[in-house]
């Protein structure tokens, strides 16, 4: 029989797995099995869900569904264990995630008892778009220009994708998402929201262990604030005034630096919850102690801590990575302020893997150390 349909599961929720089974006369049991295993088990092919009669997976095959897994195109290997993954799409379309491993033990270390595994920490970077549209001048994702949204599948492919690569058990390994690939989560929001939902109910990671990160979508920001479920916030700032977030931040146009400190100060934070501003900073623009002065007073009054990443290097980017020194004068000054701050340290550098360095690369510059970092993106 011809495939009457051609249908990627992966992405649905239950309730929408619901409404297809019930079209095959099968108990309404039979979804939350079909869920359980596309988000929980990982599985990659219909064939594979023993736990559905084989009766209506050939039935749902020859109507033209499928699970709809990504596939991995490439693969690069940091000399810091990051990975960087080329993530291919039914339609021929591909973007970037990237795994970054920090953790209590390496694959396959055995605990104290000798009896299973170590646990493993492991941040796991994506994109929820294909290119981008914001145009962020030291973004080298932004020479893509947008392509196209992401599904709430592809998104959540992504996840599965390196779970199953580095053989992940959510419950015993730590493992935390940071939406700051390519894209921006924002322009593509009820996806977003439906990949969340869809990692928080069926993969079993904890919405307080992801990150998105925004570059000032204002509408959406409120949106997200009224979300039940939800990632932390993060809101990429770059600059300490309207002229200068202009200058590397075009979308700041359309929507103001003091509009968006607005929206920061009334976005509504959980107990114990900060709002992390992003700030990457450039040589000789961004980055001298006025700058960190003037920072200061633009987040003033909110619950705020601010992650530093000197400017990661990449063709066509025309901003250096300014020196040691100035990133620890600009660190301290906002430390003794009482802001919290932290130095995102690059990963995968060597193989374009760090922040604002996601464009499909496949000709790699000569590998090079690129030093210890924290989990970030």
């Amino acid at each position: 029989m011809s495939a009457d349909l051609n249908v990627a599961l992966l992405g649905l929720s239950n309730q929408e797995l619901a409404v297809i089974v019930e079209q095959f006369d099968q108990p309404a049991y039979r979804a939350r099995q079909l869920f359980d295993a596309l988000y929980r088990q990982r599985l990659t092919e219909l064939d594979e869900i023993s736990t559905l009669p084989k009766t209506l997976r050939s039935a749902l095959i020859a109507k033209g569904y499928h699970v709809g897994f990504p596939s991995i195109e490439r693969r690069f290997v940091s000399v810091d264990g990051t990975v960087r993954y080329l993530v291919g799409f039914a339609d021929g379309q591909s973007v970037e995630c990237v795994w970054m491993p920090d953790g209590d033990g390496a694959e396959g270390e055995a605990n104290e008892e000798g009896s299973t595994p170590a646990s493993r920490r492991g941040t796991i970077c994506l994109s929820s778009q294909a290119g981008c549209a914001v145009n962020c001048k030291f973004c080298m994702t932004a020479l893509l220009g947008l392509q196209r949204n992401l599904t709430a599948g592809e998104i959540v492919g992504q996840v599965l994708l390196v779970l199953n690569d580095h053989t992940i058990e959510i419950g015993r390994d730590r493992i935390n998402l940071v939406f700051m690939g390519q894209g921006e989560p924002f322009l593509n929001y009820e996806n977003f929201m439906a990949a969340v939902r869809l990692l928080v109910e069926g993969v079993g990671i904890a919405e307080s262990r992801m990150t998105v990160s925004t570059s000032g979508i204002l509408p959406r920001i409120a949106d997200f604030g009224r979300e039940p479920v939800r990632p932390q916030l993060a809101i990429s700032l770059n600059g300490t005034n309207q002229e200068l977030r202009e200058q590397v931040m075009p979308i700041s146009r359309k929507w103001k630096l003091d509009e968006l400190m607005g929206a920061a100060r009334n976005f509504p934070l959980r107990p114990r919850e900060r709002l992390t501003f992003e700030y990457v900073l450039l040589s000789g623009v961004n980055d001298s102690e006025e700058n960190a002065r003037e920072l200061i007073g633009v987040l003033r009054g909110i619950r705020a801590k601010v992650n530093l990443i000197a400017c990661n290097p990449g063709p066509e980017i025309p901003f250096e990575r300014p020196s040691a020194e100035a990133v620890e004068r600009f660190q301290q000054t906002l430390v003794a302020a009482g802001i919290p701050t932290y130095l995102r340290r690059p990963r995968g550098l060597d193989i374009f893997a760090a922040c604002g360095q996601l464009k499909r690369t496949v000709e790699l510059v000569q590998p090079k150390a690129s030093g210890t970092a924290a989990p970030d993106c």
